[in-house]
């Protein structure tokens, strides 16, 4: 059968599974502000939407924890494709939907599915990757979910039109049922497509199938070639890696509480809970509301433009994040969102001496020092429009609300997107990294979850506060990642224990010299000999130093060097 062996196909193609969770993204957004929807449902608002909104992360906060058990077991393939299974079935039900209660279950059922393939992808990526590119593949997920998020909008925005139009009291189901049924064929792309993809090599090594572990590393790094420096280098690092482990007995939960481990956890589920805590995925399930609320003439329009400069503004990250770094696209990111965050608040809440400035006319009228406070008013649930409050006739405002909007939107694109994907993806150490990845992506599900189903009524009660909370958020997000997030930009997946481990601060961990680039030359040199496995989960190092004196091992490979000046002398059997 033919295994595709292009890293960059590969990665791209499995970020599919990425697709699917942008496609949850946006479920919601372009079908909130249809008649359809609302008679359909019975104009659901504040903690009801929040509920239907809310149970699709609940599912992937399950699915999310479960997926270490599927991707160890089974192998990372083979839980991307259950994930896909699980969507199907999970958009079936949605289309069909005949009442709030059929609709939440569909929804959990597809939230399965996003939680398993939002934790097995990136660790998939991250393990067939080389370390050069490491960062862009796996930066290819969040570039999907974006790609997601535009294209089940734009599915929606067109089912909008169905009937009369949005605003038609009389429009048909039709209008969501359409986006809801489509999301399915991406999943089943996915899931045939999988069968043409290799195993990851580490997994493969961890069920001790070295033969065909050097065998796929040589398709994906060597050309094809199991003799090449490079793949002899990392199969030697996988190796030695694995025996440390093994020997730690370090492949159970239990082993995540360890003190070296924990630190990692810990990290890991941070940054996952700040990319929910810094306010972007709420833009994107109720930038509707947001642009109703600012008295945008045309919402669904605006908004589309935020989901295109969330893709278009990715790329860049994905091209220049193994050059820049992952530590500084987490400190600056930060700071930046909660600028604009401040300053979207600011225009809800702005102080009457600005209002001067602005809007001349009004000033005489503005009380209690807002302009939210003079203008806002509170929907009581039964109009049209399911939003919290308005900005009314100050043009001027909304303009600057719809702006900060969107550089917040682009500077999330450009540094925390594809990062908090990557970043938990490559720190762990083999034999649990599925499990630790998928306690940082359920530590994403669970803060979705939770602002999913809290930021109606927040929206309701506290109106333009709620962006002040959000901003906070970011500004601890930024002295939290400058003083515990340390480079990992050039360490391959092996190293990171040197990095975590070595005691430096974080701002002192920036990668000079690579030990697998050090080690592939002396292979290449002729200073180490490593052969290729000759049977199942056996192989032969060598080590040649001085004169060309030889130290061979068995099954433990271990490579025992020795000083240039005992060259000459005789050499002890490691």
């Amino acid at each position: 059968m033919y295994q595709a062996n292009n890293v960059y196909f590969i990665c791209g193609f499995a970020a599919i599974g990425g697709g699917l969770f942008g496609f949850d993204i946006s479920s919601m957004s372009g079908v909130l502000g249809t008649e359809a929807y609302k008679n359909y449902f019975h104009n659901p608002v504040s903690y009801r939407q929040g509920g239907i909104t809310a149970s699709m992360p609940a599912g992937s906060l399950v699915g999310s924890l479960a997926s270490s058990f599927i991707a160890d077991r089974f192998s990372r393939k083979v839980a991307l494709q259950v994930s896909c299974v699980l969507w199907i079935i999970g958009s079936i039900i949605q289309c069909a939907a005949q009442n709030v209660g059929m609709l939440c279950a569909g929804r959990v059922i597809a939230g399965l599915c996003v939680g398993i393939a939002s934790s097995v992808v990136p660790v998939y990526q991250s393990e067939i990757a080389p370390k050069e590119i490491r960062g862009r593949v796996v930066s290819l997920q969040q570039w999907a979910i974006t790609w997601g998020i535009l294209i089940q909008y734009f599915i929606q925005y067109g089912a909008a039109q169905v009937g009369g139009g949005p605003e038609d009291p009389s429009q048909p189901a039709a209008a969501f049922r359409i986006p809801w049924g489509i999301q399915m064929i991406p999943a089943v792309i996915l899931f045939g497509g999988l069968f043409f993809f290799p195993y990851s090599p580490r997994w493969l090594a961890s069920k001790d199938r070295w033969d065909e572990s050097i065998r796929v590393l040589a398709a994906l790094h060597g050309a094809g070639d199991i003799h090449h420096p490079k793949v002899l280098a990392e199969y030697k690092e996988i190796e030695e890696a694995l025996r440390f482990e093994r020997e730690e007995a370090s492949s159970s939960f239990k082993t995540l509480t360890q003190p070296r481990i924990f630190r990692r956890v810990v990290l890991g589920m941070s940054i996952q809970m700040w990319s929910q805590l810094c306010g972007m995925n709420i833009m994107m399930y109720y930038i509707v509301y947001i642009m109703e609320g600012a008295q945008i003439a045309s919402p669904l329009t605006t908004a589309s433009i935020q989901y295109v400069i969330n893709v278009v503004l990715t790329l860049p990250a994905i091209l220049y994040l193994d050059k820049i770094g992952r530590r500084p696209a987490l400190i600056f990111g930060a700071f930046f969102m909660m600028i604009f965050l401040f300053i979207s608040g600011k225009f809800y809440a702005l102080p009457a001496v600005w209002s001067d400035l602005i809007v001349p006319s009004y000033a005489d009228s503005v009380n209690e020092g807002s302009l939210q406070a003079a203008y806002g008013q509170p929907n009581d649930g039964t109009g049209d429009k399911d939003i919290t409050w308005i900005v009314k006739g100050k043009p001027a405002v909304s303009k600057g609300i719809v702006a900060a909007s969107y550089l917040f939107v682009a500077t999330f694109a450009t540094t925390w997107g594809p990062t908090s994907w990557t970043y938990p993806a490559e720190i762990f150490p083999s034999k649990v990294r599925a499990k630790a990845v998928s306690l940082s992506t359920a530590s994403n599900w669970f803060w979705n979850m939770i602002l999913a189903f809290a930021v109606p009524p927040l929206l309701w009660s506290i109106n333009w506060k709620m962006y002040m909370i959000f901003a906070a958020f970011n500004g601890a997000a930024f002295v939290h990642m400058t003083l515990m997030a340390p480079e990992t930009k050039g360490y391959t997946l092996e190293e990171m224990d040197d990095v975590f481990d070595s005691g430096r601060p974080a701002w002192k961990t920036h990668k000079k010299t690579s030990r697998l680039d050090q080690l592939a030359r002396d292979i290449e040199l002729g200073n180490v000999k490593i052969s290729a496995p000759l049977g199942e989960g056996s192989a032969t190092t060598s080590t040649v130093v001085g004169s060309g004196t030889m130290v061979e091992s068995g099954d433990t490979k271990k490579i025992t060097p020795h000083p240039p000046d005992m060259a000459d002398e005789k050499r002890p059997e490691a």
